[in-house]
């Protein structure tokens, strides 16, 4: 007995109005939709696409756009399975007719829609975001971006103010201080590493680091500074000045801000030409719609810089 596949109801449901609406056409199903393309099953006498198999698992998230999907492969085996049962059940609702139900027709006519409006989307994306908006966005905000001092620094943290400045005693003496932050240190984020914190900028750091950084040289040595769980004696290692994102890091931000700024002048440009009359007043007093959590909140481009994450250990 074959194994039970699991039944993935989004993408089935989609396929099988897309199926329905299809039925019946006879659209030359023994024709490659896409050039090179290669039959890899028949249901009834229907051409099953290498390329349907793999627009159903970029459907379900499971392949990215442009990913390719290996033939030979369990995850292509899985969605072509899936493919023929979506065929199946079309076939099936047509030979019961229950795609001439009112309901049906209106959910065919809704699917209908949504396929050709995410081909308008993936169409204006695409001109949108391209390697050269990409770059070109990325190199505006950098010449925008106003850089702070960046600091490494190693700590030791102590119960005492008494036991910090002890410590800094052996420092002048010539002790080592990673020896000692590995030997005398409360933080366990740090102490196995010698004390260190690596790079940052003050902003970040709690308001007692900011001003006992202030103005400190390489290798000078400050503290004790009050932080959460007692006292640290910091070491300032290096001092340079903040290092600009990395394109690769900004990139997913990019293209969030590209993606939504086209489709939103799309909408509006769409909306202007056509007349649209909202029938159903919002009752007083209800929310507004809520946008999406990474959608770009202003017309103008997001900064590209990436907050450094706060030190484990201390707090504000």
């Amino acid at each position: 007995m074959a194994a039970a596949r699991p039944f993935r109801s989004a993408g089935m449901v989609l396929a099988l109005a897309l199926g329905l609406a299809a039925c019946g056409k006879g659209q030359g199903a023994d024709t490659p939709p896409e050039r090179g393309d290669v039959a890899v099953a028949k249901v009834d006498g229907r051409t099953v696409w290498a390329s349907d198999v793999k627009r159903e698992a970029i459907a379900q998230g499971l392949i990215g756009e442009g990913e390719p999907l290996d033939r030979s492969s369990d995850l292509f085996r899985q969605m072509m399975e899936e493919v023929v049962d979506q065929k199946l059940l079309a076939a099936e609702a047509v030979r019961r007719k229950l795609d001439k139900d009112p309901a049906a027709q209106r959910r065919l006519a809704a699917a209908h829609d949504r396929v050709l409006g995410d081909l308008v989307v993936e169409a204006t994306v695409a001109d949108a975001v391209t390697e050269k908006n990409i770059r070109d966005l990325y190199d505006e905000q950098q010449k925008l971006a106003k850089r702070s001092q960046e600091i490494r620094a190693r700590q030791i943290v102590v119960a005492t103010a008494a036991e910090a400045e002890q410590v800094k005693k052996l420092l002048a003496a010539g002790a080592s201080f990673e020896a000692l932050a590995m030997e005398r240190s409360r933080d366990a984020a740090t102490r196995f590493n010698g004390g260190d914190l690596g790079y940052f900028t003050a902003d970040v750091m709690p308001e007692a680091y900011d001003a006992a950084l202030k103005g400190a040289k390489v290798g000078q040595v400050v503290g004790p500074v009050p932080v959460q769980g007692g006292f640290a004696v910091v070491r300032v290692d290096d001092v340079r000045e903040e290092q600009p994102t990395p394109i690769e890091a900004a990139r997913p931000q990019i293209v969030r801000f590209l993606t939504y700024d086209r489709i939103r002048d799309l909408l509006e440009k769409l909306r202007a030409k056509a007349k649209v009359e909202t029938l159903v007043k919002p009752e007083p007093g209800a929310p507004k719609p809520v946008p999406p959590a990474d959608a770009p909140r202003t017309p103008a481009p997001p900064p590209t810089a990436v907050p450094t994450p706060p030190i484990k250990g201390t707090s504000k």
